[in-house]
């Protein structure tokens, strides 16, 4: 009797602890019958390393074990550069089994034991289990003589060792050189988004939440850094010091964290009394302090924006010398590139400020949506990296409006429409089940256009109700999981947790389900809306046919490089629809006129006559527009008239969609050019950037395929338009952020066009920074890894393949040292992308495209596929056929121009 209602009370117990602290709701996925089946059928599972059966098939680990809580102690030597250590996982039991399944890579097993609650108590010693070890899964098995009992609790002691990683992932060894030249070993951790396994064996998935309780033995010298704060420090024999630490907030492994090294930092005290404190080599302390000053401003905003105090007692961030991603935001411990965290005021540019206070912004956002709410799975790392992303725009817009930022997060959105307007582009919530696949994830897709499309959401829903859904979200979801649509529930919600029944639905003051908002006298829910954005992949093309007061729109699926005459395009826009919030100006009023497009077709009636309709105002919307009939010579008209009847962003994105119209052959070149001579007017730099983009661009295309005569003209016509505004630029580092970069492209510009007073500075320049012992970095210093941080080769071989001549040089780099270079970084990680898009993307011809083809099938007959192979492909295909169709209008305008 006494068992059954320990059962009953357990159950009850269960269900609340699945559904309201992990929501993990995994709770009936496997289950006794996963055993069963190992059972019946063994065949059907792998087998280990020994030969025996591994009684685990699935990539996901089982949850008939939950973690609850790990101690976990660490002893690196920075001398061998290995580490030993061991840990007690505390584990409950959900269902009865007799093996527990584990992640765990690189690490050599030395002893398991498991304790249950009875040993625990009466101080038996605990049972050794065997260990299987499937690496294919980077999985061990730990076999159970006899099963353990559901709803009871476990220890599970695991002691082992590995060697520091040689790379940038799991538990690594990073390296710098002081002043003196004397190199210094630190050792520091990384873990997003699976590598908390190569550090200790663990539920390494984003569900499996758990506390972590971390001691770290060091030497005197070092200095011991962890997620919490040290509770103490025992002396040891041998002059050993042990760190202890205290016990974290319930989080995902991939978010534990932690370092030993001899750095310096400097320290201060937010307004809710959080200690920041920033850490880098002793040599660089110096370049700390702007880091400092952004952290505590952006950690007082975001616990005003969100409403909900940072949670931890400490905030460290702290600056590593070779690191493969910007930064990391593993809670209370922020790790960071160098160039990402240090600012010297004496050599720093302001585009460095500006990428500083971005990338803290960014992290620091981490630490409530992501940290604080986690996703289930990474399908939906969008929800951490996308609002990560957007945060930057709102926090350093109220931080810090004299970085301008506005106009960075608009270009941002631009870049990742090329990269989404390619058929090679996925969904942002993404299956992805194995490690490389994950990885891949971590791409422009997710932060940039998960950040476009929740401005585009805040914009239609309102800043107001955005935010207010925001705060819901991460009260109702703290210290748990949540999906997409947890987060689109809360955008909808007309009232807070606060108000809720009893029930646990939400009321608005009509006592109506708040499932809906109105908007235009339209119930739009925004779970319908937003999974037209998120479950399919692509951006919309919203076109506008004119008739009078009448308004026809249509949408589409934009295609890059794919034209409507093409066979394809057809079947490329099949079930495609989206929900599109567009919004709309006119010549008759200053008013924002909105809509929801639902629908293939669509016609709206203006109120008034008006002489040019102008939409997505502000280019808040993830869409581009083309106008139909004579929209496109009305706007051109305007431009040419009196261009600030636009808004300046409006003024962006009308040459932003001309020149992608072209790309998709929806727009003659002519027209798009045409465009651009209004620019002698223009007074908004960004806009007027955005314009040089576009042609300088066309001109490194021509260079590159040595189509010298429109080469020629082309650049006479850049140093015949541009010349006043060139010759207005100074060579000093003074003005505004868009007046910098204004300078910093002309000259740039000027120079490589061979502009005779540009060459002639910068030769001067050149031979005084000679003169002063500078020195050449090759590519070869980046593979050593001494000089040049083998962390920068991936942007080191990009800045040389955009140079035509440097092009081939760089390419044939890579297909040379392809073994080398995957030594170095992961299949799949960021680098290799980059490497792969940074030294072919700019090839444009047939012989170019049949190359790097051939090179990709070596690569997938040795076993190494991934999805940029297609997004390079695509590009080059796409690079070609602009050029088969636009080059001879390019050479007539160009004619006509000059």
């Amino acid at each position: 009797m006494a068992n059954s209602r320990r059962k009953l009370i357990f159950n009850i117990y269960i269900g609340f602890y699945c559904s309201a602290v992990i929501q993990i709701c995994i709770c009936s996925q496997f289950t006794s019958s996963s055993i069963d089946q190992f059972n019946k059928d063994r065949g059907a599972f792998p087998v280990a390393i020994n030969g025996e059966i591994f009684p685990w098939h699935e990539l996901r680990l089982p949850t008939m074990v939950i973690p609850l809580h790990y101690d976990l102690f660490v002893h690196p030597n920075l001398t061998s550069l290995d580490f030993v250590a061991s840990e007690k996982i505390e584990v409950l039991v959900r269902d009865a089994t007799q093996f527990i399944i584990l992640h765990s890579k690189d690490l050599e097993i030395m002893n398991v034991t498991l304790q249950s609650e009875e040993d625990l108590r009466y101080r038996k010693p605990g049972r050794k289990l065997t260990v299987l070890s499937y690496p294919a899964h980077e999985q061990i098995a730990l076999l159970i003589p006899e099963k353990l009992m559901a709803d009871l609790r476990y220890s599970v002691a695991i002691d082992f060792q590995a060697k520091l990683a040689d790379g940038f992932e799991g538990f690594y060894k990073s390296t710098y050189r002081t002043l003196g030249g004397e190199t210094r070993t630190i050792a520091v951790t990384d873990f997003e988004p699976t590598q908390a396994r190569m550090a200790f064996p663990c539920f390494d998935e984003p569900l499996f939440k758990a506390n972590f309780s971390i001691k770290i033995r060091r030497e005197s010298r070092h200095v011991a850094l962890s997620n919490m704060p040290k509770v103490k420090t025992i002396e040891l024999e041998g002059g050993l010091l042990e760190d202890h630490f205290e016990t974290t907030v319930k989080m995902s492994t991939y978010l534990v964290a932690y370092i030993v090294c001899d750095f310096n930092s400097v320290s201060g005290t937010a307004s809710s009394g959080v200690k920041v404190s920033i850490h880098a080599a002793p040599d660089k302390w110096s370049q700390t302090h702007y880091a400092l000053e952004a952290s505590l401003k952006l950690l007082d905003f975001y616990e005003n924006y969100f409403d909900i105090h940072y949670p931890l007692a400490k905030l460290d961030l702290v600056a590593i010398p070779d690191f493969e991603s910007g930064a990391m935001e593993n809670w209370g411990l922020v790790t960071y590139r160098e160039t990402s965290l240090l600012f010297d005021p004496k050599t720093s540019s302001t585009s460095d400020k500006l990428w500083v206070t971005r990338v803290i912004a960014h992290e620091l956002a981490h630490q409530w949506f992501g940290n604080l709410v986690t996703m289930e799975w990474w399908n939906d790392i969008w929800l951490n990296e996308g609002f990560a992303t957007y945060m930057e725009l709102i926090s350093v817009n109220v931080t810090y409006p004299e970085l301008q930022f506005d106009d960075d997060f608009l270009d941002m959105c631009f870049e990742v429409i090329k990269r989404d307007s390619l058929n090679s582009s996925h969904p942002l919530s993404n299956q992805a089940e194995t490690s490389t696949h994950i990885k891949e994830m971590f791409d422009a897709v997710s932060y940039k256009k998960g950040a476009c499309i929740l401005n585009m959401l805040k914009d239609f829903l309102s800043e107001e109700k955005f935010k207010k859904g925001i705060i819901h979200y991460l009260k109702k979801f703290s210290y748990r999981n949540a999906k997409n649509d947890d987060l689109w529930s809360s955008l909808s919600d007309d009232c807070l947790e606060s108000d809720s029944t009893s029930g646990g639905f939400c009321y608005s003051d009509s006592k109506t389900a708040s499932n809906t908002l109105t908007f235009l006298r339209e119930k739009v829910e925004v779970k319908q809306v937003m999974a037209t954005w998120t479950l399919q992949k692509g951006i919309p093309l919203v076109v506008v046919n004119r008739e009078g007061r009448s308004l026809r729109l249509q949408q589409e699926r934009f295609l890059n490089g794919v034209f409507k005459e093409d066979p394809e395009w057809g079947a490329l826009q099949e079930r495609y629809l989206w929900h599109i919030p567009v919004t709309y100006s006119t010549s008759s009023s200053n008013a924002i006129h909105r809509h929801i497009l639902k629908s293939k077709t669509d016609t709206l009636d203006l109120p008034e006559k008006t002489s040019w309709v102008k939409f997505n105002v502000d280019s808040n919307g993830y869409y581009i527009v083309h106008y139909e009939g004579h929209g496109w010579d009305q706007l051109i008209t305007l431009l040419n008239q009196n261009h600030t009847f636009l808004r300046p962003k409006d003024r962006i994105s009308l040459i932003h969609d001309a020149f992608q119209l072209v790309s998709a052959g929806r727009l003659t070149l002519d027209k798009a050019l045409d465009l651009t001579r209004y620019l002698q007017h223009e007074t908004s730099i960004p806009a007027l950037l955005k314009g040089l983009e576009y042609l300088e661009l066309f001109y490194h295309i021509t260079e590159r395929r040595n189509v010298s005569d429109v080469t020629e003209n082309l650049k006479h016509y850049l140093l015949q338009y541009f010349k006043p505004v060139i010759d207005m630029q100074s060579w000093c580092d003074e003005g505004s952020v868009w007046d910098r970069r204004l300078r910093s492209a002309l000259l740039k510009l000027a120079c490589y066009l061979n502009h005779a007073p540009c060459v002639q500075k910068a030769t001067e320049l050149f031979s005084q920074w000679m003169e002063s012992s500078g020195k050449l970095k090759l590519i070869e210093l980046g593979m050593e890894g001494k000089v040049i941080k083998t962390q920068d080769l991936a942007a080191l071989l990009h800045a040389i393949a955009r140079n035509p001549k440097g092009q081939q040089l760089a390419w044939n780099f890579v297909k040379e040292n392809w073994i080398h270079l995957l030594k170095k970084f992961e299949l799949g990680s960021f680098p290799i992308r980059m490497i792969i898009s940074g030294t072919t993307s700019h090839f444009s011809s047939k012989d170019e495209l049949q190359e790097v083809k051939l090179f990709f099938e070596s690569l997938k007959a040795q076993g190494s596929h991934l999805e940029i192979f297609q997004i390079v492909l695509e590009t080059i295909s796409k690079n070609i056929k602009w050029l088969e169709k636009n080059l001879p209008t390019l050479r007539n305008w160009l004619l006509i121009s000059i």
